[in-house]
């Protein structure tokens, strides 16, 4: 028998409503705000408020259980300094999602004037012109907001799933700003594996955040504990036998960025040269597992990886 879906009172519901209305206003109205100031002055300033206040916010002592469980051997002070340097990260990234615009400066000529560099600008090149689809991975790691921007304003079409935030009315004005921004995007719900096999069957490319834990996923191991990664990309790649680029954005000091598009990773094959989806999974997550340990500060550590 089915599971009776909790019917809330109409009360309760107008409340939840009118609550997220409220905070969606207020973020949006917060943003605008921002953006009347000058850039670097407003992201520097945020990010301070960001250091201070996310250590109070309650989802810091999962972040803490996390550090703990892949670090076990970095002691508590150094704990609490990359929290708080994680909540830097953070608060910069959402105070650039103002500023887009005037972040993704790329000099071609002269790398270091502008505020992004890219490496590996051969595999962008490569899989900007390859004729067939692809996959793009990544994580949540410095602003991973930036890449989509990097790829559209270079000529990329590359669809991003994306994960929409809980409060609807919020959720609205982000996917309005991001496909201003980023191209084309698929909401991360039901339908979105079916949609983003339609593009790659046209010879698409999509573009997928890898890190997060998935309740009904397969078992691979991180920072060698056991927990659960989603198949579709494991899938995707096996449904049409496509290249997969790793790529990250690093933060670098004085607000620049490395954009780095790596080479396709080795896709695990069995003895009839079939993919193994499960080797695959485990690859893509060590990959990640090298990037976090390299810049462990830059990864969003409020995720409940490990369950």
């Amino acid at each position: 028998m089915a599971a009776k879906r909790t019917k809330y009172p109409k009360w309760f519901v107008l409340f939840r409503n009118s609550k997220d209305w409220l905070i969606a206003k207020f973020a949006m109205g917060l943003l605008g705000l921002i953006k009347m100031l000058p850039a670097d002055k407003a992201i520097d300033t945020i990010e301070e408020m960001g250091r201070f206040w996310g250590m109070l916010y309650p989802r810091t002592k999962q972040a803490r259980v996390n550090l703990k469980l892949a670090f076990p051997e970095k002691p508590d002070d150094e704990i609490e300094q990359i929290l708080r340097d994680m909540w830097g990260n953070l608060a910069r990234t959402a105070a650039e999602y103002a500023f887009l615009d005037q972040i993704f400066d790329l000099n071609e000529d002269e790398p270091e004037k502008g505020r992004i560099e890219i490496v590996g600008n051969e595999n962008f090149i490569a899989l900007r012109d390859l004729d067939g689809p692809a996959v793009c991975f990544t994580a949540h790691t410095a602003n991973w907001e930036i890449l989509p921007v990097g790829a559209a304003a270079h000529g990329l079409n590359i669809t991003a799933l994306f994960r929409p935030p809980n409060n609807k009315y919020l959720a609205k004005e982000v996917l309005k700003a991001r496909t201003t921004n980023m191209g084309h995007l698929v909401p991360s719900k039901a339908g979105a594996a079916w949609a983003l096999a339609g593009i790659m069957q046209d010879g698409g490319k999509v573009g997928i955040l890898a890190d997060q834990y998935f309740h009904k996923g397969d078992i691979v191991e991180f920072f060698g504990r056991k927990t659960k990664a989603n198949p579709l990309l494991s899938k995707l790649a096996n449904n049409f036998d496509c290249p997969i680029y790793p790529a990250r954005t690093i933060r670098l000091p004085n607000g620049r960025f490395r954009l780095s598009i790596e080479d396709p990773i080795d896709i695990p094959r069995d003895e009839n040269g079939k993919i193994d989806q499960q080797k695959l999974l485990q690859a893509i997550h060590d990959v990640m597992e090298n990037w976090i340990k390299e810049y462990p500060e830059q990864w969003l550590w409020l995720h409940k990886k490990w369950r």
